[in-house]
């Protein structure tokens, strides 16, 4: 119990200066429309910056998202390219650097494409938001409190919800047993793909780092990891169901993710 709130309060105040950093921007009118005038490269610049260490990244992305600042391409990109834990436990373990940038590299071009197709096929219709939607349903003061203090109130109210959320993740995750979620992905068959993308899909740290760990010890395959690290975005997806008021579009882009980490594992697998 004692580890599973200490691990929820760590992971929660790693994110700390990701989130303070996204409500300067989002309550500054010159940088929102920085960010929207960039929004074609919007994919580029997510799968690149997902893809460093971390979920730091993803939980911006969510919150930009919600607030319509950057595209659905985007964040989905910032998803896909997020490995969470792999690189520091790959480094660690002294994994060889060329097949720790070939994975990130790999996972970096699918993003990079899946979010351009995207942002192609379902460009949003939903009328532009601002930082007021999001004040009004915060219920703060954000035109008399200032940019400082206001970034700090939000960042405070969703760091709680995170933290709470976190914790209650760390103690199913711990009930279930993490030997639990290993056996099922040691069954080397089409299932497998479903399973990774589905314990990827898991809002918690915990998902990147039994991906990892069994793909450094030879049990599972260099598809069956990308399929659980391809959906793995750590609490991003947890902050985008937070943060973003339309149900059908969170599902949809779930959704999406799933279907591109099970396809893509098993391609790799066939073809590499």
């Amino acid at each position: 119990m004692l580890d599973c709130i200490l691990d929820g309060l760590i992971d929660t105040l790693k994110l700390l200066p990701y989130l303070f950093v996204t409500f300067l921007l989002l309550l500054s009118k010159k940088n929102q429309k920085i960010l929207q005038k960039n929004k074609k490269y919007g994919p580029l610049i997510g799968s690149l910056l997902g893809a460093l260490p971390q979920c730091g990244f993803s939980t911006m992305a969510a919150s930009l998202f919600s607030s319509k600042i950057i595209t659905m391409g985007t964040l989905i990109s910032v998803f896909l390219a997020t490995s969470d834990e792999m690189l520091p436990i790959m480094l660690s373990e002294k994994i060889q650097i060329l097949e720790i940038l070939k994975i990130i590299g790999f996972k970096i071009i699918v993003a990079l494409i899946v979010g351009i197709l995207i942002d192609i096929l379902f460009q949003s219709k939903q009328p532009r938001e601002d930082i007021h939607h999001l004040c009004e349903k915060d219920h703060c003061d954000c035109d008399h409190d200032g940019i400082f203090l206001s970034s700090i109130k939000h960042t405070i109210k969703i760091v709680l919800f995170i933290l709470i959320a976190n914790v209650g993740i760390n103690l199913i995750i711990h009930w279930i047993g993490e030997e639990s979620l290993k056996k099922l992905l040691l069954n080397n068959n089409i299932i497998t793909y479903f399973i990774a993308s589905l314990i990827g899909l898991i809002p918690n740290c915990a998902s990147s780092v039994i991906m990892t760990e069994l793909y450094i010890s030879s049990f599972i395959s260099l598809g069956t990891l990308l399929s659980g690290l391809l959906t793995g975005s750590g609490l991003g997806i947890l902050i985008l169901l937070k943060s973003n008021d339309n149900p059908k579009e969170n599902i949809k882009i779930i959704s999406i993710i799933y279907f591109v980490g099970v396809t893509v594992g098993l391609l790799v697998d066939i073809l590499l």
